[in-house]
């Protein structure tokens, strides 16, 4: 978005193919019909004539509920009964008049946004977005893993919100509606004064039939109501109104505003709590098991107690050991049997199923082996009691972690909306345009058309355009250039930015869902909760693992019994004090456990925790396996300019002097005619002053008063300081106040500006005395960085909203080839896209709100660790340092970890691939070896043990390029 707002904010940021929105309206009480609003754009209209004959057209349809049309925007609002006639119709009755509509969709579709609980893995995810995507009516569906969340595009002609909450819980999962249609143009309003049904009733009605409402829903024990209403026919101070007239006569009725609770903050501390609990219960019984199982038995003075018979060879240690495995293994263990179940019905086998496979074999072998010692005298055999308690322990753990981790992902939505102050200052205006009062009003009630008062210092709450003052506003959020930009009346002003320090008038244009700051709200969601590359590899293998597991392991059990019982085996092979069934049981056992999940679940996690762990300690903040996994085959990295290769604050790299003034001189005209200024220049201008007046020897702050200031918008600022007039500011200045500009002084100018400098010209009198030259620097680091992603074969490019001339000296500086300058935040997403498009995986590094919708379109996101805090939480990885030589360490880290993560699969797989036909007894027939379940145990154990180390060699990882030390 360029200077000024340039830009044509009348069209929203973020536009829909499908510009009219379409909701269910609420049942009346009246008329048991759905009542749906209709907006589209009627083209031709000349005269108030075109707008009675499209209305009379339409009125002579069955089904039309109202039908007005505006002659002077070409805007018809439609309410309709579906039942009775679809839109399609509406449109052909239009086009027959012999007018054109246009933003008019083909079909009727609405939108609605789900909350999704008990999603585990990616699994999950696409078993929800199948089993979506099968439902009739539903045109579209997508589910985000970690946000939670699916939105939705479907037919309500077809089908409701109801039918798909329904689809998701026959699928296994919790289900919740979180909006259906855009929150952002909701409005929610505390109701007092009413005692009885029927006075709401009377308050829905008098609301349904306003025009420009779409949905009505009151909460009659919590007296709230709801309001759905289209911003460009009604705001919610009318809608606020038409409540409390409802009430005129006998009884006084109030709406208040009301701000919901955000549900999902309160599910997810309560889902960490849950887990957190679970991990600790389980520790409790786990830890006296592992004690029991593995120290006490190396202590032979302090365990012997452990090996004393209750009855037969039933021991003390095993008693305790079922009594503590059992509550861990089937109440806090049960989230696994039901997400095993539910997986099952879905013909599919996650995580789940391993888990409660590898815990339910070892249990349920250690159960027979208790039964067997009961009712033996001699028999001696090795429980796995210890195993499924702390394999469930280390789960929860994971969990625990994990649901910490993705509470993080909301936070940068959340940041985004609180950029909008809470509060604006509301002006009401005579017809001659004289202020007769000022309200201070929450910002949800602003409507379209307001007038509102912005003070030095406060956020602009919406869209608008300036109609009275001057000012200058930072809208760095925005557009991403470093300097506030000059506002003038007839110049546009967008919501979230800051007023720096002149009172300014603006008139609202855009509200709610259609204001900028909302616009990115919605592409960083939607980024969000679109699908990604993530890892599946475990989730693939497990597919197909596992069922060929407990094939593997039936086929083995049949392959012992059938020859044994069928004498084609000599009785010999059977050990001595076991029958046929036992013997072939331990085999299809032993194959079970050494196949085990536990080292294919830990392959992943162990990587990524060090991995993480260790990134944190080097300066780089990885925010889980996602993004490690997509940042190791990034080929092309882009990066923003101001904050990013730059410092991100203007300062002065050069002073000159020109006539014969003294440098003392020259730095106290300076403060005291820049002083009055909140310009940023300004301030660092003075600052070099300031600076070196320290260096000529002059220590105490004291300049001279400035009079007759003034600014001069775009220019600089005049005044007089003593007997002499003084001027600071551009080339435009100058001429204004016919100073010369001496040939010295242009090639000056010329040679900085060339350099993406900007010049502050100094005159005394009536002539120019000196000139700073300000800049903001490129880092130190930046050349260095490039070359070196060069060197990695990874191509860097520069993406900024700042001028081309600034964009191209800056990336010349640093070696960047590539060059997008100009761009406004939803460009910068688009120039991702754009290169994600040519196949190549893309990372994005940025510091700004402004890079926040490129930050999380881009395959990976780096954001600066000392940016704004909503490109860090938008961000994958944050460099938190701030050293872009972390860009190098980020990149090269996953690169390695993913290594890792590849080795510890051959790791895991290899001991299941090599001990799975020896548990089989392949080799017993010819010597005798077998592997009993303890055994099987302990490779599991190995297998388990050797991916964890595989992992912790990580810890040893070094930068491969280190900043320098100044």
């Amino acid at each position: 978005m360029e200077a000024n707002g340039r830009d044509d904010l009348k069209k929203p940021l973020l536009q829909d193919a499908d510009a009219v929105a379409i909701n269910v309206a609420q049942l009346s009480d009246t008329r048991n019909k759905k009542i749906r609003t209709l907006l589209f754009k009627v083209n031709g209209i000349t005269c108030a004539s075109c707008s009675n004959s499209i209305e009379s057209a339409l009125g002579k349809l069955k089904g039309i509920e109202s039908a007005t049309v505006s002659p002077l925007q070409g805007q018809a609002v439609v309410k309709y009964v579906p039942e009775l006639i679809s839109a399609k119709k509406i449109k052909e009755a239009v086009e027959d008049t012999g007018f054109l509509v246009d933003e008019f969709p083909e079909q009727d579709i609405a939108i609605c946004r789900i909350r999704i609980k008990g999603m585990a893995c990616t699994s999950c995810s696409e078993s929800v977005e199948r089993a979506l995507s099968m439902t009739d009516g539903v045109k579209k569906a997508v589910v985000g893993l970690s946000l939670e969340e699916a939105k939705v595009h479907f037919d309500p002609n077809i089908t409701s919100t109801s039918r798909i909450i329904e689809v998701v819980e026959d699928a296994g999962f919790g289900a919740d509606i979180i909006s259906s249609g855009s929150d952002l143009n909701k409005v929610h309003f505390k109701l007092e004064g009413i005692n009885s049904p029927d006075k709401f009733t009377a308050i829905q009605c008098c609301l349904n039939a306003l025009e420009g409402v779409n949905t009505v829903e009151i909460n009659h024990q919590e007296h709230i109501v709801t309001i759905s209403y289209e911003p460009d026919i009604i705001g919610p101070r009318t809608l606020m109104q038409c409540i409390q007239e409802v009430g005129n006569g006998s009884s006084t009725y109030r709406a208040s505003l009301f701000i919901p609770p955000r549900q999902r903050e309160i599910e997810k501390e309560h889902e960490i709590h849950t887990y957190r609990n679970l991990f600790l219960w389980s520790c409790l019984f786990s830890v006296p098991i592992f004690v029991f199982s593995m120290v006490l038995p190396m202590l032979p003075p302090f365990g012997n107690w452990i090996e004393y018979k209750v009855i037969n060879m039933l021991t003390v240690g095993l008693l305790l050991k079922w009594i503590l495995c059992t509550p861990v293994q089937f109440v806090i263990g049960r989230r696994f049997y039901a997400g095993s179940y539910h997986a099952l019905r879905r013909k599919s086998a996650n995580m789940d199923v391993l888990i409660a496979l590898g815990t339910n074999a070892a249990y349920f072998y250690s159960i027979y082996i208790m039964i067997k010692a009961l009712t033996s005298n001699s028999f001696e055999g090795q429980d796995f009691f210890e195993t499924s308690p702390m394999l469930i322990s280390f789960i929860l753990l994971g969990k625990y972690l994990e649901v910490l981790a993705k509470g993080k992902t909301s936070d940068a939505l959340e940041k985004l909306i609180e950029l909008a102050p809470e509060t604006a200052y509301l002006l009401t205006m005579d017809g001659a345009g004289n202020i007769i009062s000022e309200t201070e009003i929450s910002t949800q009630l602003i409507q379209k058309n307001d007038v509102l008062k912005i003070v030095p210092g406060a956020k602009v709450p919406v869209d608008g355009v300036v109609i009275n003052g001057h000012s200058y506003v930072n809208e760095s959020m925005i557009t991403g250039e470093a300097r506030p930009v000059s506002k003038m009346p007839g110049d546009k002003v967008i919501g979230g930015t800051v007023n720096e320090n002149g009172c300014v008038l603006i008139k609202a244009t855009h509200i709610g869902s259609e204001t900028a700051l909302s616009q990115i709200v919605q592409l960083v969601e939607a980024a969000q909760l679109a699908r990604a590359p993530v890892q599946k590899l475990a989730d693939k293998i497990s597919r197909y693992f596992v069922p060929t597991v407990v094939l593997t392991a039936v086929v083995t059990w049949l392959g012992w019994f059938i020859p044994g019982a069928l004498g084609i085996y000599p009785s010999s092979w059977i050990p001595k004090g076991m029958s046929v069934f036992e013997l072939a049981l331990q085999f299809g056992i032993s194959v079970l456990v050494v196949a085990c999940p536990c080292a294919l679940g830990l392959a992943t996690p162990t990587a990524i925790m060090v991995a993480t762990g260790k990134g944190a300690s080097q300066g780089v903040l990885i925010k889980g396996g996602n993004a490690l996994e997509k940042a190791h085959k990034v080929k092309l990295v882009v990066f923003d300019k101001t904050g990013t290769l730059t410092v991100g604050k203007p300062t002065v790299v050069s002073a000159v002097l020109i006539t014969n003034i003294t440098m003392k001189d020259f730095c106290d005209v300076t403060i005291s005619a820049e002083a009055n200024s909140e310009h940023p220049i300004a301030k660092a201008v003075v600052d070099h002053a300031k600076k070196l007046r320290l260096k000529h020897g002059v220590e105490n702050d004291y300049h001279l008063e400035i009079e007759d200031f003034e600014v001069h918008t775009g220019a600089g600022v005049s005044g007089r300081v003593g007997e002499r007039k003084i001027l600071v500011g551009n080339r435009r200045l100058m001429h204004a106040f016919n100073v010369p500009v001496s040939s010295e002084v242009d090639n000056y100018i010329s040679e900085h500006e060339h350099l993406a400098r900007t010049c502050v010209l100094v005159a005394v009198g009536e002539k120019i005395a000196g000139a700073f030259a300000v800049t903001d620097p490129v880092k130190p680091d930046a050349a260095r960085v490039v070359s070196f992603l060069h060197s990695m074969d990874i191509t860097s490019v520069m993406v900024t909203g700042d001028n081309w001339a600034t964009a191209r000296a800056i990336a010349s500086e640093v070696g960047i080839q590539m060059v997008f300058a100009e761009t406004d935040p939803l460009g910068k997403a688009d120039k991702i896209k754009e290169l994600q498009l040519k196949g190549t995986p893309v990372a994005m590094v940025g510091d700004g709100i402004n890079d926040a919708p490129a930050l999380v379109a881009a395959d990976v996101g780096m954001a600066i660790g000392a940016g704004t805090d909503v490109a860090i939480e938008a961000a994958d990885v944050v460099l938190i340092k701030s050293n872009l030589e972390d860009v190098v360490t980020a990149l090269d880290l996953s690169r390695k970890t993913m290594s890792r993560i590849r080795l510890n699969y051959v790791w895991a797989l290899g001991y299941n691939v090599l001990g799975m036909p020896i548990a089989a007894g392949v080799l017993f027939p010819f010597t005798g070896i077998r592997l009993p379940p303890w055994l099987a145990g302990a490779c599991m154990a190995a297998s388990s043990i050797s991916v964890v180390c595989s992992s912790l060699l990580l810890q040893s990882y070094k930068k491969p390029l280190h900043p320098r030390v100044n």
